[in-house]
């Protein structure tokens, strides 16, 4: 699967990816720049899809993945997997906003789609 560096190495990557997944997940909203946006949805869509699937497995992918933030991982399989139950992904909609002041970076809302 390819994927962007956005920057920075592995471990920086992943715990930026994962804190970001975890504040759409528990405030269903962010601001961030276009490209960290499109590589966040396809975690939150990941997180919801293991929701949906309920099982001891995904639970547990979910917190490994999430640094064993266990209110995150409840509210992805008590709430929003209910909320999208009849949904085929798509869980997440990108909102362009203006140009960042500084460096002219694009920012974008990222929100789940209600």
């Amino acid at each position: 699967m390819a994927y962007r560096k956005l920057g920075r190495d592995n471990k920086h990557r992943r715990s930026l990816l994962a804190n970001q997944v975890k504040d759409v997940i528990m405030h269903e909203k962010i601001t961030t720049t276009e490209t960290r946006a499109k590589e966040v949805r396809k975690f939150v869509d990941k997180m919801i899809t293991y929701g949906k699937n309920g099982s001891l497995v995904s639970r547990r992918k979910a917190l490994a993945f999430l640094q064993n933030d266990t209110e995150a991982v409840k509210k992805v399989f008590d709430d929003l997997a209910k909320r999208y139950e009849n949904r085929n992904g798509g869980y997440t909609r990108i909102l362009k906003m203006t140009e960042r002041r500084g460096d002219d970076a694009l920012m974008v809302i990222l929100e789940l789609v209600k």
